[in-house]
């Protein structure tokens, strides 16, 4: 599928060297093979393809949200901060889960519409029953990490939180997408064995 071609990159920016290892081992159709049918992945495999989907779309939505937040500091005032919200990171997650879940949601209607030769509506439709509840977990997964790094560790350690246009912002933002990985991971094998969501 193409969009896996956005889905492995997008996910080796916080992944490394698991996810190009992940990639070369499950990612690429084997040589001598007419297609991935030839040779099935193990089901954690299958299973970590479909969460890395979700992810993709998460990562790539998270990055872009930061940065408009950070570009536009109006943003996280629409969002509550100073009004429903002292700290700007919990304004910020607003705009964050929004632009994760219309990507996340494009992500799995480019996956489901072809495979099932679905209409529009229906593709819609079926991209939000697969992916509502991964996406949730992932982010779920990726606040609370990244609640920890900045509340427990950067604040008490340097006086205050890491900004979006720092490496520390950046380091803990890899660290968080793991823990949103590990959130959506049982997620995705409910729904892949459930037949929710398509195995990839």
């Amino acid at each position: 599928m193409w969009i896996m071609t956005i889905v492995w990159p997008s996910m080796a920016l916080f992944g490394g060297a698991l996810w190009l290892a992940a990639y070369l081992a499950w990612g690429r159709t084997p040589a001598g093979s007419r297609s991935n049918e030839d040779t099935k992945p193990p089901s954690a495999a299958i299973v970590l393809k479909g969460a890395s989907h979700c992810g993709a779309g998460c990562t790539l939505g998270d990055i872009f949200a930061e940065w408009a937040c950070f570009v536009f500091p109006i943003v996280p005032v629409w969002f509550g901060w100073h009004t429903l919200f002292d700290e700007k990171i919990f304004a910020i997650w607003i705009p964050d889960f929004i632009a994760a879940f219309l990507l996340g949601i494009a992500f799995q209607y480019f996956t489901i519409k072809p495979m099932r030769d679905l209409s529009i509506g229906e593709g819609v439709a079926q991209a939000l029953k697969a992916d509502v509840a991964s996406i949730s977990a992932w982010q779920v997964g990726m606040y609370g990490t990244m609640a920890l790094l900045q509340f427990a560790w950067f604040r008490p350690a340097f006086g205050g939180t890491a900004e979006v246009n720092t490496p520390e912002f950046w380091f803990a933002m890899q660290i968080a997408m793991l823990g949103g990985f590990a959130t959506s991971y049982p997620v995705n094998w409910w729904l892949i064995r459930a037949g929710v969501k398509e195995a990839m």
